[in-house]
């Protein structure tokens, strides 16, 4: 065999020659080279269609697997096009893979063409030699000491042993082609699953050229290139068959009826998820995500309990609420008349009037908020623990364990390769391989980050407009209002208010606002990771995880934190009112029952109608488009309706179709940490939709997607340090919300400082707590206009009151802050440092407890590594054995001393 192209690295592919044996005893595609072509041609007679399977995965000799699929039509600019796929199906049988293609005439459509594409045993083995893959050498002989005490609770959420586990357990090591009757070869035809065989033809896909030599463009290269060129249409590998249904071939293993049938149904919904069948049908990276979504549901199944206690406890305590007693009633809060809200519109209101949505705020803002904040601190960490723990037994199971540093050598990306002209040598490989100049790196870097923080102004532009509107429509809902003219709505009238139409309207805009941001953000944000040209697939991933979220964070979350820790904190007083950048607009305020509910409901519009939304287009749209493509086929039942072509007409995962389902899973993880001190029920809203969302992902995944291409990963990558991130952010966010946007500390610094009956109790807090000022000082542009005040209003009223602790009119500290106002402050800082302090150090003493790595997979490791180099070392020894021998050294038996025979506790010393 022998190279291509002159140059070393990994963007040359091993060209076969029809000669090239693998150990003649191993070889049994003995010069297939002659007829590797399988192309219809003119003077061929068609396919009998009703002796060929309509779900059929073999060339029309019924023995080679079809591994890959390419599609094309004719087009105007045919000719261009039908030289490029000359050159390139002329390369890959250069490589050794094997072409069939399906006449457009024998399609359902009457245009399309069909490559089927088969990796013969010689390219699978020197490929699987090339990127190391692991393959098993021994039986794993390591007991499985996993049976839990009481387990036989567990049987209705298992599914059968040949689901959950459908390959045995073996000890593996890389791949070495010289060395294939160490490996436990029974079948060369399964020897390799689906799974690794597409994921090695893709391998070569990607890096094979469409130029002649002598014309020597090395910007011609890879089937990504010519599917955006339009050269071919698509490129997938097959599914094994029908999703509701077994393959009538024997020799066929129908993963996907199994994976559908025990996996994707709702109704499955209980049921523990097949890992391993997933991992073998899919590959590793789509294995990890379900891992890590399925562990993720099942840790928030605690929150959930915890919060849905929480807020039972504030219901429960729902008469014992003190000041919203006082609130609601006509002897306190019939009688306190309050400041008007807005200038010139909002009118002298009573305090009574905001009873309900005291009430409501209760439900949120009590003691078990504060217990539930800080253990949500300690449940991050446990889950991020724990799922270390989950990731590392999975490396293990999934031979990942030694993967970081094959990605970071082998898999360059074939853009990279094309679009790097420069040469360097590497001091590892000490081959020559591309690089990018660092003048060029800088100055895609600066680009990229100045297109970034222009697109997160616009969303800061964004919100700043919405809270403009929050600040002018106000204003109008108060006039409209201020008669009750919604209280003849039945059930929901008398909860209406001014504040509460406001903060839901607004909330509604925002979230729109988002989705069309999104929607805009996620092109612009592919194309300036594109324009860096990143080294390897897992950098090219990392550099978009990193703009995605730091997008997404400041599009979701900056109105939540907007509402709580800018909202109703800068508003001045009465006389003295702070207005939105010197205009006419005034900054809002927080109603008498605080500024949590509005917190709560923003939470809930955003997190809800993301979700919703999100299944929607998930589900539906899929769905859609498959009914409408695949109209024809339904049309004209008589015709074949192969396998490929079913296939076809379904649409395309792309490689960027996890990245989403991992994104949409971390904007709600900020949710249900960083503002759950605001919404406990968060965890059960995330819980049910998740229950949800791994069976929508999964039936989308097995029915409405080609099959994706395999893929490997270790973890799920940047997205455990942005959890990590977000972990420690949400116990300073949550201290924040408890101290400054609930009234928990008011409270208590009242009822311990400040109850004038030195009681234990919340009798006249709300007394306490509301300011008086002059009405006749209120500034002429502030006064309401005539009218709008209600029918009770009177010149004997002399007085209204405003939320805050200021000095009375005439006080020799006219309208400056009380002393009270110092001590509730000092109090709340006084609870974000010890709160913060209490859970950061039971996180990491947590973190310092649980080992990342579980002892017994350290163990067993530790056998494999041992294994490895005692089995090697064997097998070199009989190998030389019979080399000697066979070179006339029968007379000698002993042990050659250049392997010289090693205890076998010295190897074990070694390996460690």
């Amino acid at each position: 065999m022998h190279r291509i192209t002159g140059q070393a690295g990994g963007d040359s592919l091993i060209e076969m020659s029809p000669t090239d044996s693998f150990n003649d005893d191993m070889n049994v595609y003995d010069q297939r080279a002659s007829s590797s072509t399988g192309s219809l041609q003119q003077g061929q007679p068609p396919i009998d269609k009703q002796q060929h399977s309509k779900d059929s995965v073999f060339f029309r000799d019924g023995v080679r697997m079809i591994d890959f699929v390419l599609s094309y039509v004719e087009d105007k600019d045919g000719e261009r096009k039908q030289e490029r796929r000359r050159l390139y199906e002329a390369n890959l049988v250069n490589v050794g893979l094997e072409l069939e293609t399906e006449d457009k005439s024998e399609s359902d459509d009457g245009k399309t063409y069909f490559v089927k594409i088969h990796a013969p045993w010689e390219v699978l083995a020197t490929y699987a030699d090339v990127l190391k893959v692991k393959v098993p050498f021994k039986t794993n002989d390591i007991p499985d000491n996993s049976e839990m005490p009481m387990n036989w609770l567990s049987t209705p959420f298992r599914l059968p042993e040949h689901i959950m586990h459908p390959q045995p357990d073996y000890f593996t090591a890389p791949f070495d082609k010289s060395k294939s009757d160490f490996f436990l070869i029974d079948n060369k035809d399964t020897f390799f699953s689906p799974s690794t065989r597409n994921r090695i033809v893709y391998y070569i896909l990607s890096r094979c050229s469409y130029f002649r030599d002598e014309c020597g463009d090395k910007d011609k290269k890879g089937i990504k290139r010519l599917l955006n060129n339009g050269t071919y249409t698509a490129s997938f590998p097959l599914h094994d068959s029908r999703y509701w249904t077994r393959s009538k071939d024997a020799n066929c293993e129908s993963d996907r009826y199994s994976l559908h049938k025990h996996w994707a149904r709702f109704f499955c919904f209980f049921k523990e998820q097949p890992l391993n069948l997933i991992r073998k049908y899919y590959g590793e990276k789509i294995g990890i995500y379900f891992a890590w979504l399925g562990f993720y549901t099942e840790m928030l199944l605690f929150a959930a309990i915890v919060g849905t206690i929480c807020f039972i406890y504030g219901i429960l305590t729902y008469d014992e609420n003190e000041w919203s007693k006082e609130i609601c009633s006509e002897e306190v809060g019939g009688n306190i008349v309050m400041c008007p809200l807005c200038d010139k519109k909002c009118g002298f209101w009573k305090l009574n009037t905001t009873c309900n949505s005291s009430w409501q705020s209760h439900m949120f803002d009590n003691v078990g908020t504060v217990f539930f904040a800080i253990f949500m601190g300690i449940w991050v960490t446990l889950f991020l623990e724990f799922w270390k723990r989950r990731q590392a037994r999975l490396e293990y199971e999934w031979d990942l364990v030694d993967f970081e540093e094959e990605q970071q050598q082998l898999q360059l990306r074939p853009e990279y390769e094309t679009k790097c002209t420069g040469r360097k040598l590497n001091r590892i490989t000490q081959e020559m391989e591309p690089y990018l100049p660092i003048t060029s790196k800088c100055a895609r870097t600066f680009l990229s980050g100045a297109t970034v923080l222009l697109w997160i102004s616009l969303i800061i532009a964004c919100i700043i407009g919405v809270i403009a509107y929050r600040l002018a429509v106000y204003a109008a809902f108060a006039s409209i209002m201020k008669d009750s003219a919604t209280t003849h709505i039945q059930v929901v009238g008398p909860y209406i208010t001014p504040q509460l139409a406001t903060s839901v309207t607004a909330s509604c805009i925002n979230f729109v606002i988002i989705m069309i941001l999104n929607l805009m953000y996620e092109r612009v944000a592919v194309w300036i990771t594109d324009m860096e040209i990143p080294k390897t697939h897992l950098e090219y991933e990392n550099k978009l995880v990193v703009k995605m979220f730091l997008f997404q964070f400041v599009n979701y979350y900056s109105s939540c934190f907007y509402v709580a820790f800018f909202k109703g904190k800068f508003v001045g007083y009465p006389g003295k009112y702070a207005y939105m950048f010197g205009s006419t607009l005034r900054n809002e305020e927080c109603d008498p029952g605080g500024c949590l509910i509005e917190l709560t409901t923003q939470l809930v519009i955003v997190m809800t109608g993301k979700q919703v939304w999100g299944n929607i287009q998930e589900a539906l749209v899929p769905w859609l488009m498959n009914w409408w493509g695949s109209r024809k086929a339904r049309n004209h039942p008589e015709s074949l309706y192969s396998r490929w072509e079913q296939d076809h007409d379904l649409q395309s995962f792309g490689n960027l179709g996890l990245f989403y389902e991992y994104l949409e899973m971390v904007i709600q993880f900020g949710f249900i940490t960083l503002f759950v001190a605001s919404f406990p029920l968060a965890p059960l809203l995330a819980l049910i939709n998740n229950i949800i969302e791994v069976r929508v992902d999964a039936w989308k995944l097995t029915t409405q997607f080609r099959r994706p291409v395999a893929a490997k990963a270790h973890s799920i990558g940047a997205w455990q340090e942005i959890l990590n991130g977000m972990a420690v952010l949400s116990v300073v966010t949550n201290a924040f919300i408890v101290a400054f946007t609930s009234d928990m500390i008011p409270r208590l610094v009242y009822m311990y400082a400040y109850q004038p009956d030195g009681e234990m109790n919340m009798k006249g807090y709300i007394n306490n707590s509301l300011s008086v000022f002059n009405i006749s000082a209120i500034p002429l542009a502030s006064k309401p206009d005539d009218g709008e005040s209600p029918s009770w209003y009177n010149s004997s009223i002399t007085t209204c009151r405003y939320r805050d602790y200021r000095y009375a009119s005439g006080h020799e500290k006219e309208y400056s802050h009380t002393m009270q106002f110092w001590h509730i402050l000092a109090a709340k800082l006084a609870f974000i440092i010890i709160v913060e302090h209490v859970v950061f150090v039971v996180k990491f003493f947590v973190a310092w407890m649980i080992p990342d790595v579980p002892s017994d997979v350290r163990a067993r490791v530790k056998r494999e590594r041992y294994l490895v180099q005692e089995y090697l070392h064997n097998y070199e020894v009989e190998k030389l054995k019979i080399q000697l021998s066979q070179n006339g050294h029968t007379d000698c038996s002993c042990t050659p001393m250049i392997y010289p025979s090693i205890p076998k506790h010295e190897v074990l010393s070694e390996c460690l």
